[in-house]
């Protein structure tokens, strides 16, 4: 199985940046973690402070990985275009954010992506990846889940 995780902005700061909000950890050590964790699953990891570089990377890998985890970061309340990149691949994509962006600044509860996402997790911390990966890892196994009704 593989999967993808992509980050957006800022993300590359993480354990160095709002601390009280993000963690102390970085993202590096993190997904050494998930790697462990996961074994079975073969990961590729990006992230990108450019909306262009985020765009490229879900059409290069959303048609022939098994799921991907986004967190778009800033870009989630702006980007009509990343919310279009995601809608134009067959890969189910779960958006992730690390902090509760509905408990926020009131710009911050617009999401141009999910809509267009299988599901969204928010506010649960990097644990959030965890169990974004969990269920696509359950999507691919569980056939039944293509039948049920939303």
């Amino acid at each position: 199985m593989k999967i993808a995780i992509i980050n957006g902005p800022n993300l590359n700061l993480l354990g160095k940046r709002e601390t009280d909000i993000y963690g102390n950890e970085s993202f590096d050590s993190f997904l050494k973690k998930i790697q462990k964790q996961f074994s079975e699953i073969d990961f590729s990891y990006f992230q990108s402070n450019i909306e262009g570089e985020l765009i490229n990377k879900i059409q290069e890998v959303g048609f022939d990985c098994d799921g991907i985890v986004l967190n778009p970061g800033g870009y989630t309340h702006t980007s009509v275009a990343l919310g279009d990149a995601v809608a134009a691949v067959k890969a189910p994509l779960i958006e992730v954010h690390i902090s509760n962006i509905f408990g926020r600044e009131d710009f911050r509860k617009l999401s141009h992506v999910s809509a267009k996402a299988k599901g969204i997790i928010s506010g649960l911390g990097l644990h959030g990846y965890i169990l974004a990966i969990q269920y696509l890892t359950e999507e691919k196994n569980n056939p039944m889940r293509k039948h049920e009704v939303n």
